[in-house]
């Protein structure tokens, strides 16, 4: 079912857990933010909020770190991936450190918390990116291609050298 409105967290839920890299704890809040604000994560230990925008993707080495001057918040695609799943356009991300906690590796914990927050549609109508032509860049090996198209469709392959993983 489509959503023609922004949507938010209707309240603030948090979650407790330890950081995949750093191995410290790491508590995170989900928190409504207003309409148009989008997601933006705040480091409540430095008082620094990084929106969650591709100009402040520091590094994609292993995971997915935003930056804003020194302040750093590391991975937080999990979050990322349960907040657009679950149809939320404005969110607070809330951390009290430099890491997102793991909890059990995948985006479903954080889909949890989305739920437990329960979603508040907002006033402000959504915002649409339509793809009129074809877009590709390449890297080396590497593509990402994205076509205009009537339907939601995704196509990945993924080529390791290596006996475990192969190709996929």
């Amino acid at each position: 079912m489509a959503h023609w409105n922004q949507r938010t967290v209707a309240k603030r839920v948090s979650c407790t857990g330890v950081g995949l890299h750093s191995g410290k704890p790491a508590t995170l809040t989900l928190a409504p933010a207003p309409a148009d604000a989008g997601v933006s994560f705040v480091r409540m230990d430095l008082g620094v909020e990084i929106p969650a925008k591709n100009e402040f993707v520091a590094d994609t080495t292993l995971s997915t770190n935003l930056a804003l001057g020194k302040a750093r918040v590391h991975t937080v695609e999990h979050v990322m991936a349960a907040l657009r799943g679950m149809g939320i356009d404005n969110c607070r991300v809330e951390v009290d450190g430099p890491e997102i906690p793991i909890l059990d590796g995948s985006a479903a914990p954080f889909v949890c918390l989305v739920r437990e927050a329960g979603v508040k549609e907002q006033r402000a109508g959504k915002r649409w990116l339509i793809m009129e032509q074809a877009v590709e860049i390449r890297d080396g090996d590497k593509l990402a291609r994205l076509e205009p198209s009537d339907a939601f469709s995704v196509e990945f392959t993924a080529d390791f050298d290596h006996p475990l993983i192969t190709n996929q």
